[in-house]
């Protein structure tokens, strides 16, 4: 199901100074809500925003720091939105970095990326204390909330307020943005998240930073009047793009604070339109179909899907009126997910879609500023990730015809999104380039007749057979995911005993309150490999599941809930 085509009304984005500027327009409109630390909710308007970019810039300037690399580390705030957009709009390289990462491995990146200084949230006040210690380019800590006292007597720290007071006293001695007489020099560093056991650091330029902002603008159906909220970590290039391109369109932005309080602060916030991975789209599923069993309407549920699907095939949309109580939950607005990072289920979307929920899968990699293709609004295609949007050209490097009659092969990209290379690292840029310029993402799929990518494994992962078939885990774990009470799973190959051929093993983490009694593992056991056997008929002998594994904890994920498959054993 699609929306019509409509005019996208918005201004390009030329550079990151002009985002910065161009969005005082919107005036008082509202730009963020957000909590404090005692839970109280505050705003800010987009002037308000526009200035504060303007003296934070003006700070960097006063400090020394201008045009320098500034490491941003903290939760989702204004202050973190702030001092990214600052960074790059004063002629500098920003470098968002994991807020979970160990302080060690904060200090190795300082030291290999030489930066020259670090914003940081209160978070990591304590953890900081001797961080300047041994980094010879790091010329200031920069404290978001300091604690008393903390700051005194050591030159290396720079509150944030005493930055923005020195950037203030800048835009009042006439202060501007530096020219931008180059879009393709450094503007960002970016650390993969190395789901694979390997981080790179990914030079961006600025014209990779804004080329994709403007084409979300284009393949999202935005508006003024939305709102939405912002769940996933702001460091990762998923989220930043997308809020950015939100902040470009004038949308009002919810900061959620907690997951504990993810729920309430959807109620609270009432969004037209989500940004997810996965997983939270698996988890809001959850709730929706827990709630009815506990009150007992899950078969009415069911029944009124299926009079919702009869009617709309007759043209008549009533879904909002039949699931009022369920988008309920979700604050009573919500329209649109636009889902991405990692594959969707496709039940799951069309469960939503059924509530009057639409959600549009995308696609993107941090080497590509991430964003590489969207499902557009108005012709979505189920199972999709949609065509290339409109800065970069998508081509596969086809390797077979598959099944419905498409080469199949890596997917590779060339546009304005492509990254500079790898830091300090000329080896692994040139093996992830071909020839003729094309970056290879190492993602397996195919692209239809219409342009429509279909993403079906990543090379990484793929497992090579006795017999010469490649089977990608992921297509596996999508059938295992949809029909059989699996939480989560991982497909792997094991050797046999008798080491002379692979077997596909499924690593399963059961969805417990699937079972009456979550404790009888035995039981749970039994009923999975039940399914699994029941899933394998419907497979081709190859890509049959063989062996079965059970784990009762959940697989340790990266921040963007992506599973670490390589600590998977």
């Amino acid at each position: 199901m699609g929306r019509k085509k409509t005019e996208r009304i918005y201004t390009p984005v030329k550079s990151m100074s002009h985002f910065a500027q161009k969005l005082s327009a919107f005036g008082d409109k509202t730009a963020l809500r957000y909590f404090d630390k005692e839970h109280n909710l505050h705003t800010m308007t987009y002037r308000s925003l526009s200035a504060r970019f303007l003296r934070q810039a003006a700070g960097y300037a006063a400090a020394g720091l201008a045009g320098k690399r500034i490491a941003i580390i903290g939760e989702t705030s204004p202050e973190w939105i702030i001092s990214y957009v600052a960074a790059i709009a004063a002629g500098g390289v920003a470098i968002p970095m994991d807020r979970e990462l160990e302080v060690s491995e904060i200090s190795n990146f300082l030291a290999f990326a030489e930066i020259d200084a670090i914003v940081y949230s209160a978070t990591f006040n304590a953890k900081f204390t001797e961080l300047a210690e041994g980094h010879p380019t790091l010329k200031k800590l920069i404290p978001i909330a300091p604690e008393r006292g903390m700051c005194e007597g050591n030159p290396h720290y720079l509150p944030l307020d005493e930055l923005m007071a020195m950037g203030e006293d800048g835009v009042a001695a006439g202060y501007q943005y530096p020219e931008v007489t180059d879009l393709d020099r450094m503007a960002e560093m970016l650390f993969t998240s190395g789901t694979t056991g390997s981080s790179k650091c990914v030079m961006l330029s600025e014209k990779n930073v804004i080329s994709p902002v403007n084409a979300a603008c284009e393949a999202v159906d935005f508006s003024r009047d939305d709102v939405t909220v912002s769940i996933l970590p702001i460091h990762h290039t998923y989220e930043l793009c997308i809020t950015l391109a939100s902040l470009n369109y004038g949308v009002d932005i919810g900061i959620n604070d907690s997951l504990k309080r993810v729920m309430k602060n959807i109620e609270l916030f009432r969004p037209t339109r989500l940004i997810l991975v996965p997983l939270f789209v698996y988890t809001m599923n959850k709730k929706v179909w827990d709630e009815a069993k506990k009150s007992g309407k899950d078969s009415l549920l069911k029944y009124l899907s299926e009079i919702s699907r009869t009617l709309r095939k007759l043209s008549f949309d009533v879904r909002r009126t039949l699931f009022r109580q369920v988008t309920n939950a979700f604050g009573g607005r919500l329209e649109q997910i636009i889902c991405g990072g990692a594959a969707l289920n496709p039940d799951i979307a069309d469960s939503f879609q059924e509530f009057g929920i639409d959600i549009f899968e995308g696609y993107g990699i941090t080497e590509c500023a991430p964003l590489i293709a969207v499902n557009p609004y108005f012709a979505p295609k189920r199972g999709s990730v949609g065509p290339a949007v409109n800065c970069c050209r998508v081509r596969i490097a086809p390797d077979h015809i598959n099944e419905k009659g498409f080469d199949e092969g890596e997917i590779q990209v060339k546009g304005e999104n492509v990254m500079l290379g790898y830091y300090k690292n000329p080896e692994g840029t040139a093996e992830v380039f071909t020839e003729d310029g094309w970056f290879c993402t190492g993602d397996i799929g195919y692209m239809d007749q219409d342009g429509y990518i279909f993403i079906t494994g990543r090379k990484k992962y793929v497992i090579v057979l006795e017999n010469g078939k490649n089977v990608f885990p992921e297509e596996i774990e999508e059938y295992i995911a949809a029909q059989t009470s699996a939480q989560e799973s991982v497909v792997v190959g094991r050797k046999n005993g008798d080491g002379n051929d692979i077997l596909l093993t499924a690593i399963i983490y059961p969805r417990l309150d699937d079972f009456p009694d979550p404790a009888d593992h035995e039981a749970i056991e039994k009923k999975i490999r039940e399914q699994i056997a029941k899933m394998n008929r419907k497979l081709v002998s190859y890509k049959q599941i063989r062996n079965v594994e059970f784990r009762y904890t959940e697989f340790e994920k990266t921040t963007s809930k992506k599973i670490k498959r390589h600590l998977v054993r």
